[in-house]
């Protein structure tokens, strides 16, 4: 580059001439700035900027270096924003606008530093604020001391005043006191009447327990002597089998020594028959004959003990057959009394239906909750059962008690203290394990949305009851589930819906006669019906289950009586069968004593038979013989003893079960007269709890009338005389300090208590003492201290009033300027317009520019000389290739007239050009580049043989590149 004339760029060090030296390598690239004489100046890229600024060289402005990419880019780019950016760009519109921008930053941070100048004197003025107030209070010091003068006046009659209000009320007071004699002394003998009648019901009642009382002594007489008997018959029946079972083991032990001695004569014998075979046949037909009798004998010993063993299997049968029917009985008449329990409990129910929930002990609990009902926050609610009903008939009844039965007897109240409440209203009642639930009473009735019920068609416990209290029902819901609690006719239905429908949101099955049917996990469970549970607590109709259960007591009444008659028939029997059996045992004995002898009898032919035919001695067996028989009469003995032992205990169980019988028709026939004197003997109570509080309330208002109303007279009669004391007291010590009309003068006490002016005073006092312990200094000076303060501000406010209207000044020249900037801007655009539309004249073309500062585009409108529409293309990409070059170009040179630079590089401008288009811009850039008289570098790949070399105009060519 050269480096002369006025212009040049540190001449002292680069000379002349300047050399730039780029080295680009694979991976870095070097900067260097040579003199003239091809030494190092400088490798920097910020010494290069600084050459480049100072000869206005704008590498990035493609109307001073229009790259390859630039070119290709600038001559195909039909974007408006882009054109305006090269425009606004080269004709330093850009540069103008980013300066005025940057001086309107500037102002705005004068102006926050002058707006912070001001607010700087705010202390300053807060200080003068204060010397203001200071001077104010100064001067209401003298007003304190006067106000507090007119204090001690008022504060001196405000104590009579108050003295007499005290009176006035004092007067009241005693006047309500003695309103309340009257009225204690009508509660004091209001009571003092009730005591006295209900000592005569008390006197009455005690004589009819006691009448009641006398007519049960004989019954529990009859009682205890029934229970002695029996309880004397039943250890004479264990005491008889214990002595039973003791004969049977004996006569076992003796049995069995039979057998063995029985045995023993055997094998004597067989060993005699074998040695004495040779025997002559004269003494072995005697012999025979002896044999066929003892065969005769032991057969009938045989026939009589199998008719022995018939009748006592026949025996025991019959005695099996009493046992059974004995229990049978005892069976039935507990079912009798359930069932007349149940019938007197159902007719109780038809009287009061709250005794199906609880009984006597839920009436009794009721009669305590009224009389407590003062210490409930919330009278409760119970029991349950009583407050709903079934609203489908009596179909349910029974599902319904087995589902939710525990908590038809419960009762609900509203929190932890009721709880407590009811459960010492229960133990008064004798009411163990009462169920109480605590339960919101506000809480409205509980919407269950449809998909959180079974589905299922079939009723739930919840859709077939009815109550008027929603608590009740959400209850039910929240402690007893009875919304996902199903509801079926019979088992089969309830076994389809529990385990093989898979019904959602099920959690228990109830079938109409009480079973219960769930699923827990994998395992299926069927609960059978509670077998004293014959009906629902629920049902309504009373009269025809009375009914049913009547009959049904009847009908076990007379099996009753027909059991027993069979069981007398059967006792007879056995009886009978007794006398059979000892009848035969005596005739077996007595042949089996005759068998024995026949035995004997052979044996001894035997053993003769033997002595004469081989002289030796026969076996002795007359000592086994004779303890055989010691042992038969021994066990005939015991035999004898355990059959009379035997009829004992069966006399013994006969008794036992008589004196059984009686005992429990006794306790039967006893029960209404025990209920009366139960019923009774609650009234009792009743009357004396009655007394007893009546008595207590009578003592509680004669203890408030003398401990309470009228030591309270007393007293505020003595407090009166006190308060006349004390306004004497107080009026002659106020009519000392001033009059009682200078007060009213002052507007009187305006209804100010004592205590309230005395605190004012003394806050005024306080106040006085403060304000002129605070300010030491006098008010002159402090006036002559605002009037400094004063000045100072007015200074400092002149001041930054000053600089505030030179930032005025200078925002309405940056604003004259920006208009001047706009001004100018309009008139750029329509010297671009004549410029561009004067380039393209050149080969027959017509055009108009448009540009929109607001929206910052720029639209180039080309109307072609051969359009015989007259149509004007207004993107030039609507043109052809070297239509939209030639176009282009113009409007590049259109800004170039616009642009100064002290040299121009274009590369491969001609692209896409057309021979006559390319020849007509290339003449037309030269001519271009003369006319303008700077230097310019025109780069291309086509044929530039139609430019001839002037003066001014060098041509470099390259070889063509090697194939």
């Amino acid at each position: 580059m050269k480096n002369q004339g006025e212009d040049a760029f540190k001449p002292e060090v680069y000379g002349n001439l300047i050399i730039i030296e780029r080295r680009i390598t694979e991976s870095t690239s070097s900067l260097v700035l040579k003199d003239h004489q091809g030494r190092k100046v400088a490798h920097r890229r910020d010494d290069l900027q600084e050459l480049i600024e100072h000869f206005n060289i704008d590498v990035e402005n493609p109307c001073v270096i229009m790259s390859q990419d630039k070119s290709r880019e600038f001559l195909h780019s039909g974007n408006d924003r882009d054109k305006f950016k090269f425009f606004f760009k080269a004709t330093l519109l850009q540069q103008v606008s980013d300066l005025l921008d940057n001086i309107r930053n500037q102002l705005r941070t004068a102006a926050s530093i002058v707006e912070e100048l001001e607010k700087s004197i705010s202390p300053i003025m807060r200080e003068l604020d204060e010397l203001r107030e200071k001077i104010k209070n100064m001067e209401h010091v003298e007003e304190i001391a006067q106000e507090l003068q007119d204090l001690r006046k008022k504060l001196a009659w405000s104590w009579v005043y108050d003295v007499d209000k005290q009176i006035e009320e004092q007067n009241a007071k005693i006047e309500k006191l003695k309103e309340r004699i009257p009225a204690c002394q009508d509660k004091i003998d209001r009571n003092s009447a009730k005591v006295e009648e209900l000592k005569g019901q008390l006197i009455d009642k005690k004589a009819h327990v006691t009448s009641l009382m006398q007519k049960t002594s004989e019954v529990r007489r009859m009682q205890d002597e029934l229970q002695n008997k029996l309880s004397l018959a039943t250890k004479e029946q264990l005491e008889l089998k214990e002595e039973h079972s003791r004969g049977e083991n004996l006569i076992k032990k003796m049995t069995g020594r039979l057998k063995s001695l029985e045995q023993q004569i055997r094998d004597i014998q067989e060993q005699h028959i074998r040695d004495t075979q040779a025997e002559e046949s004269a003494a072995e037909e005697c012999m025979k004959k002896q044999q066929d009798e003892i065969d005769a004998a032991r057969s009938s010993v045989k026939r009589l003990q199998e008719e022995e063993n018939a009748l006592a299997e026949s025996l025991s049968e019959v005695s099996n057959t009493i046992n059974n029917l004995t229990k049978e009985v005892e069976e039935n008449e507990r079912r009798y009394r359930d069932l007349c329990s149940q019938i007197r409990e159902l007719q109780q129910r038809q009287t009061n239906k709250v005794t199906a929930f609880g009984g006597e002990r839920v009436l009794n609990l009721l009669r305590s909750i009224e009389r407590h009902h003062m210490k409930f926050r919330s009278p409760p609610i119970g029991p349950i059962g009583a407050h709903v009903k079934l609203v489908s008939g009596d179909i349910w009844a029974l599902a319904v008690d087995c589902a939710i039965g525990k908590l038809l007897d419960a009762f609900i109240v509203t929190n932890h203290k009721d709880s407590l409440v009811l459960r010492d209203c229960a133990r008064e009642a004798n009411y163990r394990n009462l169920q109480i639930i605590i339960y919101d009473f506000a809480k409205p009735r509980i919407s269950i949305p449809h998909h959180l019920l079974p589905s299922t068609n079939h009723p739930t416990t919840l859709s077939v009851l009815q109550s008027d209290n929603p608590t009740v029902l959400n209850v039910l819901v929240d402690m007893g589930h009875a919304e996902r609690q199903v509801l079926v006719q019979d088992y089969e239905m309830g076994k389809s819906v529990a385990f093989e429908q898979r019904v959602q949101n099920l959690k228990e099955v109830y079938t109409s006669d009480g079973y219960r049917m769930f699923y827990r996990g994998s395992v299926q469970t069927t609960l059978p019906p509670n077998r004293r549970m014959r009906t629902g607590r629920l049902c309504s109709s009373l009269d025809d289950r009375i009914d049913n259960i009547q009959k049904e007591a009847s009908n076990i009444k007379e099996n009753i009586q027909e059991c027993k008659g069979r069981k007398r028939n059967a006792e007879e029997a056995r009886r009978d069968v007794d006398v059979r059996i000892q009848s035969v045992k005596r005739r077996r004995l007595n042949e089996d004593r005759l068998l024995m002898s026949k035995q004997m009898k052979l044996q001894d032919m035997k053993n003769n038979f033997a002595a004469e035919n081989n002289h030796e001695p026969a076996p002795n067996v007359e000592e086994i013989y004779e303890e055989i028989s010691q042992v038969q009469d021994s066990i005939q003995g015991k035999e004898l003893t355990l059959e009379k032992i035997k009829v004992k205990l069966s006399m013994a169980e006969e008794k036992s079960s008589d004196l059984k019988r009686s005992f429990e028709s006794l306790c039967d026939s006893a029960e209404d007269e025990m209920e009366a004197i139960d019923l009774a003997g609650s009234e009792l109570q009743l009357i004396e709890e009655k007394l007893r509080s009546a008595d207590e309330e009578r003592a509680h208002y004669e203890g408030i009338m003398q401990q309470k109303v009228l030591p309270d007279i007393k007293k505020a009669e003595e407090e009166h005389e006190e308060l006349q004391r004390n306004r004497q007291e107080n009026f002659r010590k106020a009519s000392i300090i001033c009059s009682e009309s200078e007060v009213e003068a002052l507007g009187g006490c305006d209804g100010a208590t004592p205590e309230q002016l005395s605190s004012k005073m003394n806050r005024l006092k306080q106040r006085n003492q403060k304000e002129s312990q605070r300010y030491t200094e006098s008010i002159d000076d402090l006036r002559a201290l605002h009037d400094k303060k004063e000045r100072k501000i007015l200074r400092k406010q002149l001041m930054y009033a000053a600089f505030r209207e030179k930032l005025n000044a200078c925002e309405r020249a940056l604003d004259l300027r920006w208009n001047k900037f706009q001004r100018n801007a309009s008139l750029l655009k329509r010297q671009l317009t004549w410029q561009f539309n004067g380039h393209l004249r050149k080969k027959g073309i017509s055009g108009h520019i448009k540009v929109d500062y607001e929206e910052k585009v720029l639209t180039v409108e080309v109307k072609m000389p051969q359009d015989a529409s007259g149509n004007t293309v207004r993107d030039t990409r609507g043109l052809s290739g070297g239509e939209r070059s030639f176009s282009t170009l113009c409007f590049a040179l259109a800004l170039h007239e616009m642009t100064e630079a002290p040299f121009r590089a274009m590369d491969e401008f001609d692209v896409f050009m057309d021979a006559v288009s390319r020849k007509i811009s290339l003449d037309t850039l030269v001519d271009f580049a003369v006319a303008q008289g700077s230097q310019w570098i025109f780069i291309t790949p086509h044929d530039i043989s139609m430019v001839k070399p002037r003066e001014r105009i060098k041509k470099q060519q390259m070889a063509a590149p090697r194939g």
